[in-house]
């Protein structure tokens, strides 16, 4: 079982939520959140703007699918074809105990 988070700014809720109903994933919540840099920031391309809270989402996908890596390959498509300084963040946690079953 694998936890996927996934971050993006409000603008690419649509885009998220097609990448992760086409990739087999069969169930997924999200939540609205305040993004923030910190002009320190080593990741340049986290949130637009130093210390102006961007309205983000937060994705959380549990999955026991062979379907992160397409989920993967889809953002990064996505990704590689934005003009913009945002992204689609995403990080996988491998899960050792579960009570899903």
């Amino acid at each position: 079982m694998k936890l996927l988070l996934i971050t993006a700014i409000e603008e690419f809720e649509t885009d998220v939520i097609n990448i992760l109903k086409h990739s087999g994933v069969k169930a997924f919540s999200y939540q609205s959140v305040k993004g923030f840099k910190n002009n320190k920031n080593e990741m340049s391309n986290w949130f637009g703007k130093d210390d102006i809270a961007v309205n983000s989402l937060l994705f959380t996908v549990f999955s026991d699918c062979n379907c992160v890596d397409d989920i993967y390959k889809s953002v990064n498509e996505f990704n590689q074809k934005q003009k913009t300084v945002s992204r689609i963040h995403i990080v996988t946690i491998n899960l050792e105990n579960e009570n899903f079953k």
